[in-house]
């Protein structure tokens, strides 16, 4: 999915930085390269600028699997969603960090296995909140620009809220969007809000860059990420695994993305994709 959430100069999750109060701003900023924007190039989207392909370029010079992990990553998703909708009965689902959109989304992929379940979208970039409001009109569905800074803010969102009831289990996505927030920003009192406000029977689906799978750790490619309006931060196993709390992982636990319940075996020679994925339920 997915994109991540829009950081900003700081490195912080927001288009366009903090205001003078040091809230989110949601402002649009064209003058650097986007993550979003990077991740839509990358997928094979029209929707960017000249600024975010001369940084994808770089990026895939850095990292030349990169087109095969943002396609994996998506396929993890994909499979994730129908798996907590098919077999985990949920029927709620609230996709943080959704970036811009790329069929099929969210709601038509849980949608195609139970057609009452409802999706709220949040994402802090104004770009991607209307691309997906002109593509999702409907009472079930809803778009929210908030920030995954702001957890608080986002669960108690009106339009989260009109969609989601969360006395009733919720599927919560957090897909290639953690590795947006550095450790000072305290990712883990962030999920950890978001985990605490659900009840049991609910999911946390989450995908994390990593550098563990490359002698390099890939960190010039991240590099590349400060440069723009996002810093990325790769995590290495046992770091990501923090992330789950006590809600109890799925098998085949976390794992790369092409390796979570594959739908077809992997082609030979494919090259090793930095990204794990997992889901995790949470028990009474």
């Amino acid at each position: 999915m997915t994109s991540p959430t829009s950081p900003s100069t700081d490195g912080t999750p927001g288009s366009g930085g903090t205001g003078a109060d040091g809230a989110p701003s949601y402002t649009i900023d064209t003058s650097k390269p986007h993550p979003a924007r990077m991740y839509d190039y990358f997928l094979g989207g029209k929707d960017n600028y000249e600024v975010d392909q001369e940084a994808a370029e770089q990026f895939m010079k850095a990292a030349p699997e990169v087109r095969d992990g943002v396609r994996a990553n998506r396929y993890f998703m994909h499979r994730a969603v129908r798996h907590v909708v098919a077999e985990g009965g949920v029927r709620q689902i609230l996709d943080i960090g959704t970036g811009l959109p790329t069929e099929p989304n969210v709601h038509q992929i849980a949608r195609a296995v139970a057609p009452e379940t409802r999706v709220a979208y949040v994402d802090n970039d104004p770009i991607v909140s209307a691309h997906s409001r002109a593509l999702m009109d409907q009472d079930d569905t809803s778009v929210v620009l908030a920030d995954l800074r702001d957890p608080r803010g986002v669960l108690d969102h009106p339009e989260v809220r009109r969609v989601i009831d969360f006395d009733r289990p919720v599927a919560v996505l957090l897909v290639a969007i953690v590795h947006f927030l550095s450790e000072a920003q305290d990712p883990d009192g962030i999920v950890a809000t978001l985990r605490d406000a659900l009840p049991t029977g609910s999911y946390l689906v989450l995908s994390h860059a990593t550098g563990d799978l490359h002698e390099d750790h890939r960190e010039d490619a991240a590099a590349i990420y400060r440069r723009a309006t996002a810093s990325m931060n790769l995590r290495p196993h046992s770091r990501i695994l923090d992330f789950f709390g006590d809600f109890t992982l799925v098998e085949p636990g976390l794992v790369t993305v092409p390796d979570w319940r594959p739908d077809k075996p992997a082609k030979d020679g494919a090259p090793p994709i930095g990204i794990y994925g997992g889901v995790a339920r949470k028990n009474g």
